[in-house]
C-alpha cells in the first residue's frame, strides 16, 4: 500500500544520507525478541530499555525435580561519546516454585539474580560504512539489490563487563559469589531482503567454578515495515550446566520509539526439558543529533 511504499522510501533516504557516519536508525534497533546482542550501539545520546517478562518451567527427569519459573529480564543501553560505544547494563531476576516429584510435598521457593552484568561495547569494524564509490545507484536497482561477495564480511564489535554475584544464589554454582568477568564478540550481517544474521561468542564467569561459554545464532527476517520474525539457536557449555536452546517468535514496532515482541524457547533434552514464554518490549529516548555532512562546496 501507499503507506508501506511511502516508509521505505523515507528509510531509503535516511539511510543514504547519514549511514556514511552513523548508527543511528530512525526506528528503534533492539535485541529483542531474541537474547543475542547486535554488533551495533543504539546511537550517542540515545537511552533504551528493553523488558520481558517470561515464564520458565523445567522438568529434570533424573533429579525428579520440577520447576515452575517466573521472571522479568531486562536491559538498560546507552550511547555515549563516539556512535560505536555503548554503555549497558543487563539482568535477569526470576522467582522459582520447586517441587520434588519423588518425594510427598517437599516444595521450595527460589528468587534471585540469575544474572546482574554492567558493560561496555564497542563497534570496530563496520562493512557497511559508505565510502564515496559505494554510493547507491538511483538509476538500478538491480545494481542496489545484487549479491555481493563482501555481504559476507560482517560488522564485529567486541564487549567486556562484569558480573555480581550474591552469595548462596540458587541460580548459579556453590561458591560462586562477588564480581566476575565477561567478554563477547558479536558479529552482524545485513542481507538484502530484510535478513540479518547475528553471531555471538561468550565466556561468562570467568575464573570461576562456573565459567560458561555460550554461542547465539540468530537469523531475523522482517516481513514489512512493522513485522519481524526470528529464529536463534542458543548453546551454553560448562560444568555447572550445559544446553541448546531453540528460540523463535517476532515483534511489532508500534511506533519509531516502541517495539513490542514475544519468543518461545524449547530445547531437546530432559536434562532439564525446557519451555519458556516472554512477551517484552523495547522503548527509546531518543536525544540523538544527527552531524552535519561535509559536502564542500557542492
Amino acid at each position: 500500500d501507499m503507506k508501506s511504499i511511502k516508509f521505505y522510501l523515507s528509510f531509503l533516504v535516511f539511510f543514504i544520507s547519514f549511514a556514511s557516519f552513523s548508527q543511528y536508525t530512525d526506528v528503534i534497533n533492539s535485541n529483542r525478541p531474541g537474547v543475542s546482542r547486535s554488533a551495533f550501539s543504539v546511537g550517542t545520546n540515545v537511552i533504551q530499555f528493553e523488558v520481558g517478562p517470561y515464564i520458565l518451567n523445567e522438568d529434570h527427569s533424573q533429579l525428579k525435580r520440577e520447576d515452575k519459573g517466573f521472571g522479568i529480564d531486562f536491559s538498560g543501553r546507552y550511547g555515549l561519546i563516539w556512535e560505536e560505544l555503548e554503555l549497558n547494563i543487563e539482568g535477569t531476576f526470576q522467582s522459582t516454585k520447586r517441587t520434588y516429584t519423588n518425594t510427598v510435598a517437599n516444595e521450595e521457593t527460589l528468587s534471585n539474580f540469575k544474572t546482574l552484568t554492567i558493560g561496555a561495547k564497542y563497534l570496530v569494524y563496520d562493512p557497511y560504512k559508505k565510502t564515496e564509490e559505494e554510493k547507491p545507484n538511483l538509476y538500478s536497482w538491480n545494481a542496489n539489490h545484487k549479491f555481493k561477495w563482501k555481504y559476507l564480511i560482517p560488522a564485529v564489535s567486541v564487549y567486556v563487563g562484569g558480573n555480581y554475584d550474591t552469595k548462596d544464589n540458587p541460580f548459579t554454582a556453590y561458591g560462586i559469589e562477588g564480581f566476575s568477568p565477561k567478554v563477547m564478540v558479536a558479529t552482524q550481517n545485513n542481507f538484502v531482503g530484510g535478513w540479518v544474521f547475528v553471531m555471538n561468542f561468550i565466556k561468562d564467569r570467568i575464573g570461576t567454578d562456573q565459567s560458561d561459554f555460550q554461542y547465539l545464532l540468530t537469523l531475523t527476517k522482517s516481513i514489512n515495515s512493522q513485522w519481524v520474525v526470528f529464529g536463534e539457536a542458543h548453546g551454553i557449555s560448562s560444568d555447572f550446566y550445559a544446553d541448546n536452546l531453540i528460540r523463535f517468535g517476532g515483534a511489532y514496532l508500534w511506533s519509531q520509539n516502541f517495539q513490542l515482541d514475544t519468543a518461545l524457547t524449547l530445547n531437546t533434552k530432559d536434562t532439564p526439558s525446557v519451555f519458556g514464554l516472554t512477551f517484552g518490549a523495547s522503548y527509546r529516548l531518543d536525544f540523538h543529533e544527527d552531524k552535519e555532512p561535509d559536502n564542500g562546496t557542492e
